[in-house]
């Protein structure tokens, strides 16, 4: 196995094994870099709508069983879901977008740095699992110079690949706003 294997150097956030130190930290770094580098210049409804378009392209491409859900504070911008997605699938869609709109960061994040001194965040009294979902899938956008301005949500698959499908979405449409 390689260095490259993701099996080898990437955290399994679902995995109830130890895993090596310095994994989850590793993911939290490339996490925390993933907002870095997704600043957008504005996000309208008209860019909601082609962030969710991409997301159904993708997601039927790959027969993905997702529902996708892009929504500004109270008003939903985007929400579908694709063959196979479940009912289930709407209550994860809620309550991790309720976590990133919460905390601001995306709902893989909460989760991860709940992990970083032992156990997890919903182990606490005061989370309230039946509110919110520090699992992967849901990131806010965020807008240069305003911060998080609304979420897209991805409910279906392993948590780490709902939040890399978003991730990719994102950096997509990011990189259709660039000038040239």
């Amino acid at each position: 196995m390689t260095a490259n294997n993701p099996t080898v150097t990437a955290f399994n956030p679902d995995s109830t094994v130890p895993q090596p130190a310095g994994l989850l930290e590793a993911l939290i770094a490339r996490v925390e870099a993933e907002i870095n580098e997704l600043q957008f210049p504005h996000f309208s409804k008209d860019d909601s709508l082609n962030l969710g378009l991409l997301l159904v392209e993708l997601g039927k491409s790959r027969k993905l069983p997702i529902a996708i859900d892009i929504t500004k504070g109270d008003q939903v911008l985007f929400h579908v879901a694709l063959d196979g997605a479940t009912p289930d699938n709407e209550r994860w869609i809620q309550a991790k977008q309720r976590t990133a709109a919460r905390y601001e960061i995306p709902s893989l994040l909460v989760g991860l740095r709940g992990r970083l001194h032992g156990g997890r965040i919903e182990d606490h009294g005061w989370f309230d699992e039946s509110t919110y979902a520090p699992h992967g899938g849901c990131f806010p956008v965020y807008v240069a110079g305003v911060g998080a301005v609304a979420t897209v949500t991805v409910s279906g698959l392993p948590q780490q690949q709902d939040h890399d499908l978003v991730v990719e979405a994102l950096r997509e449409i990011l990189e259709s706003m660039q000038p040239g």
